[in-house]
């Protein structure tokens, strides 16, 4: 394939790996483990795996004669920079076991592995890759593994490869299901392991154990580079205000990191919004507040951060979702009479058929929004919340409040918007140094614990403020990481996703922070990544673990 001229520069680079992978490896054996809840409900689904304990790496004075590996790896779910030196840790890794292992990769995701689709990932094809953003060497997919018909069909190819162990690399769901497969593999003493890596540029696969998931610093600085050239615009410009919304499904880590790098006058937070019960109409009078207090100072402009799962988070607005659901489920009659409608009507009579609240809530929306919410239906008839320019619904109502403000004679500045959704931009970006060296780290852990016979595990390498060095890698099981949550209308074991804490250090610090960033213009305009220079500066780690680990 062609490569520029940084490709072939950063093919050159090494990453750092742990001192306890740098050599020979012995495992350590920590405490049982246990679920973080629903102990009892856990421990029946997964009997063969739960309890396992945590396992840290240290180094070894001897080496120990080693058979050679044969590994299966997928990549499911949503790009993350990094997927490609997991890769290349695991290729490292098992070869360093043994010269004669093999890596397979399924590709388009778990699909490959139910349809027997792979490729042999030989050195060739895996210097092409190395510190590369993308998952473009294999592919990813969504297929959820959940059904033992699947079970059994990867199973017949596993058998076929002579695979010890599939390594599955995604985030919370994908790992829920590599623990699920685990489980079942060891059930019927299949002798395939199943270990997992945690992936998400979201950042809500995280806890003790998982300081923080794959490809979630590269993102955030990538969207940090773009705020940053667009707080310089405003600042040079000094004549709109830019509503930028910014992805990271439910959670606010995105938004809040990006926050701690730039700096922007206006950040919200889905889970203060929640914990407040926050209505729409005050998160809209918040902003138009710091919107009217900046142009009393002159400044009409200004930048303001929307996490994309916004929406979910204001109470009354996850009550009409939840009736328009209902009001507009597929072979309903309602749904039927709505349909007949001409689209003019459609609005009105929604409007007519919520609870007063709801239908209050309806009718106060700018018209295009509620035409949104009325249509864009996902395959379960829900509304895709996703799909909601969450970014122009608040720019369109703080202009409306703006006006009424005006005439109130409480608003005599000027406001015009620009909208812009930082969302694809950031998911396959060239790893920066911290996540090639996660990555590459994680993968080398994934093959230390297939060689050690484990299943059920997630790699781990935690102490991550620290240099590369000092990290220390090792295991946690994934029962560890589960709860029992409602999917679909019934009870189901899954990883607990992690939300922004509103007790924790990155989130107290933004709150001491955000009122002299209102009013001020102290932008930050952080730039491109580095990946050449002095360590200071291409080595950092984000603003939130440094603040949770200080």
């Amino acid at each position: 394939m062609s490569i520029s001229a940084l490709q072939k520069e950063r093919a050159k680079y090494q990453p750092k790996l742990p001192k306890s992978l740098k050599g020979n490896v012995k495992l350590v054996e920590g405490a049982k483990t246990e679920s973080v809840a629903d102990q009892k409900e856990i421990a029946e689904l997964f009997p063969n795996t739960y309890g396992m304990p945590l396992i840290t790496f240290e180094a070894a004075d001897a080496a120990t004669d080693r058979q050679p590996v044969n590994v299966g790896v997928i990549l499911s779910g949503g790009q993350a920079p990094g997927g490609h030196n997991v890769i290349s840790g695991i290729f490292d890794g098992i070869k360093n076991i043994h010269p004669d292992s093999k890596l397979y990769g399924f590709l388009g995701g778990p699909g490959g592995l139910v349809d027997h689709k792979y490729m042999e990932l030989t050195a060739d094809i895996i210097d092409e890759y190395r510190n590369t953003g993308g998952f473009d060497i294999i592919g990813s997919g969504r297929t959820k593994l959940e059904e033992e018909a699947q079970f059994d069909k990867g199973l017949e190819i596993a058998k076929d490869l002579g695979l010890n162990a599939l390594v599955i690399i995604g985030g919370d769901d994908s790992n829920t299901n590599a623990c699920v497969l685990a489980e079942y593999y060891a059930k019927i003493n299949s002798g395939v392991q199943v270990i997992g890596c945690p992936k998400t540029i979201d950042g809500d696969l995280k806890n003790e154990m998982i300081e923080t998931s794959f490809g979630f610093d590269t993102a955030t600085k990538v969207y940090s580079e773009l705020i940053g050239n667009i707080q310089r615009d405003a600042n040079s410009a000094k004549k709109y205000w830019h509503f930028i919304k910014l992805m990271g499904r439910s959670a606010s880590h995105i938004g809040l990191e990006c926050a701690l790098k730039t700096q922007p006058n206006i950040t919200l937070i889905s889970e203060e919004v929640a914990e407040k019960k926050q209505t729409l109409g005050e998160v809209v009078d918040y902003m138009a507040g710091i919107v009217a207090n900046r142009a009393a100072d002159g400044n009409n402009f200004g930048v303001a951060l929307i996490p994309e799962g916004l929406i979910e988070f204001i109470p009354e607005m996850k009550t009409l979702i939840s009736e328009l659901n209902d009001l507009l489920a597929e072979g309903t009659e309602s749904e039927k009479e709505f349909k007949m409608l001409k689209k003019s009507h459609r609005n009105e009579w929604v409007a007519g058929h919520l609870s007063e609240t709801s239908s209050n809530v309806f009718s106060s929306l700018p018209s295009g929004i509620a035409t949104q919410l009325t249509l864009d239906r996902d395959p379960h008839g829900n509304v895709q919340v996703s799909l909601i320019e969450t970014e122009k619904l608040l720019g369109e109502m703080v202009k409306t409040r703006l006006d009424e403000m005006k005439e109130a004679g409480d608003f005599a500045g000027k406001f015009g918007t620009q909208y812009h959704f930082f969302g694809y931009e950031g998911r396959c970006a060239a790893p920066s140094n911290f996540d090639a060296d996660y990555c590459y780290s994680l993968g080398y852990t994934a093959s230390v614990l297939i060689s050690e016979g484990k299943t059920g595990y997630m790699a781990s390498v935690r102490n991550t403020t620290a240099a590369a060095d000092e990290w220390i890698a090792g295991g946690v099981p994934v029962t560890m990481m589960m709860n029992m949550e409602k999917r679909h209308g019934h009870m189901k074991p899954v990883i607990q996703k992690a939300l922004v804490e509103l007790d924790g250090a990155p989130y107290k610090y933004f709150v001491t922070k955000r009122g002299e960033w209102a009013t001020g213009t102290e932008f930050v305009y952080p730039g491109p990544i580095q990946y050449f220079g002095p360590t200071e500066v291409c080595d950092q780690t984000t603003e939130t673990l440094k603040l949770e680990q200080a």
